[in-house]
C-alpha cells in the first residue's frame, strides 16, 4: 500500500483511539452519577455524547473514502473494517451513558434508594472489560480479547443477581418501586457496557 494510505490509516487510528478516551470518560462518570445521583449530570452528558456522534460520523466518513480510494485488502481490509464496527460500538455505549445518566437523575428526583452490593463490582468489571477489549484492539492482542469475551458470563450472573435483589427489595417496599425501576434500567444499561465490549 501506498505512503498516503499508512497515513489515513494512522489517522484513522488516532480518531478511533481519541473517540475510545472520551467514551470510557463518560460511561465511568455516568456509572459514578448512580452512587451519587445528580439532577445536572443528564444534561451534561448528553452535550458530551454529541461529540461522540460527530467523531463516530468523521470516522465512518473516513473509513469509507479509504476504502473508495485504495481498495484495501486481506489485513489492510480487515484493519478498516475493524475501525468502522469499533466505532459503531463505541458510539452505542455513549448512548448507553446518557441512559445511565438519565436514570440517576430519575433516581435523584424520586429518592433516596439503597445501592444493591454488588453494583458496584459489576459496573466495575464491566468498564474493565470496556478498556481491555480497547487495549486488545490497540495492541492487536488477541489473547487479550478473548479473555474479555469469557468475563461476560460473569457479568450477566451479577446482572441476574442484581436484578432479584432489587425485585425483593421494591416488593418489600413498595415505597422504593419508582427509584428501584430507575436502578433496574440502569444495571441493564450496565451490562450492556459488558455486550458491547465483548463485540469490540
Amino acid at each position: 500500500m501506498t505512503t498516503h494510505f499508512v497515513h489515513e490509516m494512522d489517522r484513522l487510528h488516532r480518531e478511533l483511539v481519541s473517540m475510545c478516551s472520551t467514551v470510557e470518560e463518560l460511561i465511568n462518570d455516568a456509572v459514578e452519577g448512580l452512587q451519587a445521583p445528580s439532577r445536572d449530570l443528564s444534561r451534561e452528558l448528553t452535550v458530551r455524547d454529541h461529540e461522540i456522534d460527530e467523531l463516530d460520523i468523521r470516522i465512518e466518513e473516513e473509513c469509507l473514502k479509504i476504502l473508495a480510494l485504495y481498495q484495501p485488502v486481506a489485513q489492510d481490509l480487515r484493519r478498516v473494517t475493524a475501525v468502522l464496527k469499533i466505532s459503531g460500538e463505541l458510539e452505542r455505549v455513549g448512548d448507553i451513558a446518557v441512559s445511565i445518566a438519565d436514570r440517576a437523575t430519575a433516581i435523584a428526583e424520586s429518592g433516596e434508594f439503597p445501592m444493591p452490593g454488588r453494583l458496584k463490582e459489576m459496573a466495575a468489571e464491566a468498564l474493565l472489560m470496556l478498556h481491555d477489549s480497547i487495549d486488545s484492539y490497540v495492541e492487536l492482542n488477541a489473547s487479550r480479547a478473548k479473555d474479555v469475551c469469557r468475563r461476560d458470563d460473569g457479568v450477566d450472573r451479577l446482572n441476574v443477581e442484581l436484578l432479584n435483589e432489587l425485585r425483593a427489595v421494591m416488593t418489600e417496599n413498595p415505597r422504593l418501586i419508582d427509584p428501584g425501576m430507575h436502578l433496574f434500567s440502569a444495571i441493564r444499561h450496565i451490562e450492556r457496557v459488558a455486550d458491547h465490549a465483548t463485540n469490540i
